[in-house]
């Protein structure tokens, strides 16, 4: 292995891992509730960052979809 490589993966280890992106962090709660998240992905989610993250967003996702299916059904019901 050459020096630059070897210096390369001592740089990798004594990195912090970065925080995931609004993006990461939404595809990984769509993918989630969906039920159709990888297990590479969800994998990568629960082993370098804060669950802080997910479950504001979860809670967020929760809470606007119950709002949407409420708006939906009232809606509904005041067409009839």
């Amino acid at each position: 292995m050459t020096d630059v490589a070897k210096n390369k993966n001592k740089n990798s280890k004594n990195e912090k891992p970065r925080s995931p992106g609004v993006l990461k962090i939404t595809q990984s709660i769509l993918a989630g509730a969906f039920g159709v998240q990888s297990n590479k992905n969800r994998q990568e989610d629960f082993s370098s960052h804060s669950p802080a993250p997910y479950i504001v967003a979860g809670l967020i996702f929760t809470g606007l979809f119950v709002g949407g299916l409420i708006l939906v059904v009232n809606l509904v019901l005041s067409g009839q």
